[in-house]
């Protein structure tokens, strides 16, 4: 029940927040292109790369679709799925890609992560801006061969910082180049194997740089 009520304050608050901004917007855009998507371009490498199904593989496949609602403010959503390998909570600082290398801290399998969410974006200044994503996920936990252990929930969120540049016909393309945190609670039934590496980590992750491509139409 404690659960419950926290994931519908949330969605209250957030979509306080959005109603807000519409009522209090007296400045429309005066581009004409008040839709947008992106993605990240982490993903695209894989897609060629990697094989699909390698030890180290996250699957990961992301889009944003955006409206504008005035010059400032700009709401949304997000679409996301993944594959983790060893726990989100492992810092750069705590010799994360050697972990990696190694594989000291991977799983017994696999966790598949996947959300629909919200976002609200603030331009400050500029092409600055600040970004505020919540993400509840079905999580699947998945032995070496792939086959399905159990299932759990997970609110992920999280914060960013960047800077929006538009190039081309009409600034009609864009890139946005971005550090943020991530945050996130309520998977606590996780099979053992998974659960003591989770618990050696921590519940966030800091200052994760990253490159978002799109287009407005």
């Amino acid at each position: 029940m404690k659960k419950l009520i926290i994931i519908i304050a949330s969605i209250i608050f957030t979509s306080n927040i959005f109603a807000q901004n519409v009522q209090d917007s007296t400045n429309t855009s005066d581009s004409d292109f008040k839709f947008r998507i992106s993605v990240p371009v982490i993903i695209l490498p894989q897609l060629v790369k990697d094989s699909w199904n390698d030890r180290r593989h996250t699957q990961h496949i992301e889009l944003h679709a955006k409206y504008e609602l005035t010059d400032k403010d700009i709401v949304g959503i997000k679409l996301a799925s993944w594959r983790l390998f060893q726990p989100m909570g492992i810092l750069f600082w705590d010799d994360l890609l050697d972990k990696v290398d190694s594989g000291s801290e991977f799983y017994p399998g696999h966790v598949r992560e996947t959300g629909i969410g919200v976002t609200y974006q603030r331009m400050l200044w500029e092409g600055l801006f600040a970004t505020v994503e919540v993400l509840p996920q079905f999580q699947t936990y998945l032995d070496l061969d792939g086959n399905s252990i159990s299932n759990d929930f997970k609110l992920y969120t999280s914060v960013h910082l960047g800077y929006h540049w538009a190039f081309g016909p009409n600034d009609r393309f864009f890139i946005e180049p971005q550090i943020h945190s991530q945050f996130w609670m309520f998977d606590d039934n996780a099979p053992d194997g998974f659960r003591e590496l989770d618990n050696k980590w921590r519940d966030y992750f800091l200052f994760e740089p990253n490159l978002y491509i799109g287009v407005r139409f």
